[in-house]
């Protein structure tokens, strides 16, 4: 499939002792040739897909938009613990963040910021950089699965989930045409991510460590 690099695949987590899925690299950096996004939320039971964009305008929180031939679908969501739920939402907005900066073109928008501190924040500014440089976005969709929360303490959160961008392909932005390549192994994607909550109470990502070809992630 061909579609975005692994995501911020240079990061090393700070605190891996806490996550339990094994934290990866990446195999390529390259913006085409290559599968690669992130996660959402849900009602609970059978895992009910929902869009992505997640738009809020509430408390503060910036709107996120996409446009019509893209969408996040996110499984997961609803654990029964009220914190878990809410790392899991704001997991997932981060996701839409750089995804919605990859689409305005900009390194400049406000929710990349916002859901995005630390090295998550630099690591995705260069990644939407290599997209802008490439005059690239993406189309279609991508399902984020299996995603698991685990709390470290009050301000704390780790966060696992795989991805499938066996339907989302690299869109040139200056010609609009698709690069609809074969899905492969390396359509599916392993993230371990670590949050923590601001004094605003957004449970911002603050470091990510993806790998393609996981066979747990791979139907």
């Amino acid at each position: 499939m061909t579609r975005r690099p692994t995501l911020l695949a240079a990061l090393a987590l700070t605190a891996t002792a806490a996550l339990t899925l094994s934290a990866c690299g990446s195999d390529d950096d390259t913006p085409t040739k290559d599968n690669d996004k992130i996660a959402g939320a849900d009602t609970g039971g059978e895992k009910s897909p929902s869009p992505s964009p997640s738009p809020s305008d509430s408390d503060g929180r910036p709107k996120i938009t996409f446009p019509s031939d893209a969408k996040n679908v996110f499984e997961g969501g609803k654990t029964g613990d009220p914190t878990k739920d809410a790392v899991l939402a704001d997991s997932a907005l981060s996701v839409n963040s750089i995804d919605e900066a990859i689409f305005e073109g900009s390194t400049d928008t406000k929710a990349l910021g916002f859901y995005n501190a630390e090295k998550a924040l630099s690591s995705s500014i260069t990644y939407v950089q290599r997209y802008i440089d490439g005059n690239d976005m993406w189309t279609g969709v991508t399902r984020y699965f299996n995603r698991k929360a685990t709390l470290s303490g009050d301000n704390k959160a780790y966060v696992t989930y795989c991805s499938d961008e066996s339907k989302a392909y690299i869109k040139s932005r200056k010609t609009g045409k698709v690069d609809r390549s074969p899905a492969t192994s390396n359509s599916y994607v392993l993230y371990n991510t670590a949050l923590t909550k601001n004094a605003a109470g957004v449970w911002q990502t603050t470091d990510i460590v993806s790998e393609r070809g996981v066979k747990e992630c791979q139907p």
